[in-house]
């Protein structure tokens, strides 16, 4: 073990600062806010080859290297340091290339270009998830400079399309449907998109809906004659979320796990057909998402949110109104309020396995760089990964960034962290090394 950490070394900070720059530098082009932002992850891909191509095996060196891409300018990469026992394996993988959206009015400095302020690295992707894909490029590089033998292979799968989940086909779900993930299932996979240096042991599932509200707009001088859609939407959603959380409360695993919030059901953003303030407007829609712990599943939620507006469709009379004339039935017409739901791509959570391999060297390498071991779990949430753990991967989830800077203003990583980052990932392949006959 201490052979392997003593070749691997610390990260080389001036060429991992060098590389982030590069990458912030392109932060712009990667934001991903379909149809308005559409990310061109090569643009980072070709800076991750510009480091690691001269140690290709193309060019007489160690790494195998893979550009696949499944639409124009959109690539993912795929980077081994072989082994010498096919059938063992350790994999780094999530590290994705493009970022959310960021308001350079908003922030107080430039979101686009990397600037150093101390230990703080501070721009757009330094946390999510630009950092780590400079991190990981570091270790891919120190191989294959130091070419330690190895029993496992080492995998690193850089991935595209990480933070817009309605448009498929491009990333992570492309690649383990060609078959890119097959070989991981070996050995321990590490999904590296998480931070505050410790393993997070649970992340939910999501559920992205759309409420669809129907009523009869008219003058807001005889509102007798109108079915208020807003007022309609805002008595639907106030009881489709009290079933929800009747039927979906706090699990007691989410205790053991260290959930920060139980799962929840709540509108994000509402829409109507706009005019002016003397008009009750017919209709409307509310969007939001639900975020469930792993200890429910996704099917389940969906079915009963469908359940729930079918039922108050059936009984619409029976839901509250707002003052004297306020109604959703207009008899005189055989009109009736109603409503729809729909929901986009869902995606359930995971609860890692605290008995596996992957969690052991994890927490050893965790306590044994940083200092102490403080797993933790949130209902943000990770694509692909409950799929699969479900398949017998052993996934565990960690980073190295600031929490409290995901998608925010004023991102923000420290190179220390970084920096301790890379020795957990030092520390992980040696210990494996040792476990391994």
């Amino acid at each position: 073990m201490a052979d392997v950490k003593q070749i691997l070394g610390d990260l080389n900070k001036d060429s991992f600062v060098t590389l982030l720059k590069k990458l912030i530098g392109e932060a712009k082009y990667v934001q991903n806010n379909p149809p308005d932002l559409i990310p061109e992850e090569d643009r980072i891909v070709n800076h991750v080859l510009e480091i690691l191509n001269p140690y290709s095996t193309k060019n007489g060196g160690a790494l195998i290297i893979n550009h696949v891409s499944y639409t124009p300018n959109r690539g993912n990469l795929i980077v081994e340091y072989p082994g010498t026992d096919p059938k063992k394996v350790v994999s780094f993988v999530g590290m994705h290339m493009d970022v959310v959206p960021a308001n350079p009015d908003q922030w107080d400095f430039d979101p686009f270009s990397l600037s150093v302020d101390g230990d703080k690295l501070r721009g757009r992707g330094t946390t999510d998830c630009l950092g780590h894909v400079a991190l990981v490029t570091e270790l891919m590089k120190k191989l294959a400079e130091t070419k330690p033998k190895l029993k496992s292979s080492v995998v690193a799968i850089f991935i595209a399309s990480e933070e817009n989940a309605s448009i498929q086909g491009i990333g992570v779900d492309a690649l383990d449907k060609d078959g890119w993930f097959d070989k991981l299932k070996s050995g321990p996979l590490f999904w590296i998109d998480t931070a505050d240096k410790q393993p997070c042991i649970g992340t939910g599932g999501v559920i992205p809906w759309e409420l669809v509200v129907t009523g009869k707009g008219f003058h807001s001088g005889l509102p007798n004659k109108a079915i208020n859609a807003l007022e309609l939407g805002m008595e639907a959603l106030k009881e489709i979320q009290t079933r929800f959380y009747r039927d979906f409360p706090p699990h007691p695993k989410e205790e053991i796990y260290k959930f920060e919030a139980p799962s929840t059901m709540k509108p994000t953003q509402w829409f109507y057909p706009g005019g002016g303030n003397n008009q009750i407007p017919g209709e409307c829609t509310i969007a939001g998402d639900v975020r469930l712990t792993p200890f429910y599943n996704v099917s389940d939620v969906i079915k009963k949110l469908q359940e729930y507006v079918d039922d108050l469709n059936a009984n619409i009379e029976k839901l509250d109104t707002r003052g004297p004339v306020s109604k959703y039935v207009l008899p005189d017409e055989n009109i009736r309020g109603s409503m729809s739901i729909s929901f986009e791509e869902a995606y359930s959570g995971v609860a890692c396995d605290l008995d596996s391999l992957g969690y052991k060297v994890l927490s050893k390498a965790t306590e044994e760089v940083v200092g102490y071991v403080e797993p933790y779990s949130i209902t943000g949430s990770l694509p692909l990964i409950r799929d699969l753990q479900d398949r017998g991967y052993d996934v565990q989830t960690t980073g190295y960034g600031i929490m409290d800077t995901y998608h925010a203003d004023n991102e923000y990583c420290l190179l220390v962290d970084m920096s301790q980052g890379y020795q957990v990932f030092a520390s992980i392949i040696a210990q494996l090394e040792d476990l391994y006959i």
